[in-house]
């Protein structure tokens, strides 16, 4: 069984540019007792309302949704890049179809009542604080809507309070 140490949000040194847009990350939640992850490149973490926090967008067809609109809390999770094969297989696969975790491998762990897996390097454990549904009339840019939500299926974004922050001992 692999060791994390906490550290304090502020004392992490990685590049969120790379940790979620190159490196991708799992959001994982569980509800009534089943956990479900789904890969993610698209978020960020920041300053918001005097908290740290982090944001991730979910489409609503994700069936990880579900389980993040069913609990308070939810992790953010990081691998080494030996991972990426698995990686990508928990974003191909639905966990509504068959159990893609134990499928890809991975140990599930707790912190507190968060779930996340013990391959990871890096987890962030994170309370809801506010979700909204992105609307095509808030779009500013031109040619975001359509090259991004041709069928209209617009992701939630979740800004969310970093409570914890594990790194691998």
């Amino acid at each position: 069984m692999n060791s994390f140490i906490s550290i304090q949000p502020e004392a992490l040194e990685k590049n969120p540019f790379q940790l979620i847009g190159k490196d991708w990350m799992l959001v994982t939640a569980e509800a009534d007792g089943k956990a479900n992850t789904m890969t993610a490149s698209w978020g960020g973490l920041g300053v918001m309302w005097g908290k740290n926090v982090a944001y991730v967008v979910i489409r609503p067809q994700r069936y990880t949704k579900t389980f993040i609109d069913a609990s308070d809390r939810f992790s953010l999770s990081f691998y080494p890049e030996s991972f990426k094969k698995e990686l990508g297989y928990l974003g191909k696969v639905s966990g509504r179809d068959e159990d893609k975790i134990t499928k890809a491998g991975l140990t599930l762990a707790h912190a507190g009542e968060t779930p996340y897996f013990e391959e990871a390097n890096l987890v962030l454990v994170c309370k809801k604080l506010y979700a909204q549904e992105f609307k095509p009339e808030c779009f500013i840019e031109d040619g975001l809507d359509e090259k991004w939500y041709p069928n209209k299926d617009y992701h939630v974004m979740y800004v969310v309070e970093v409570e914890e922050v594990l790194v691998k001992a």
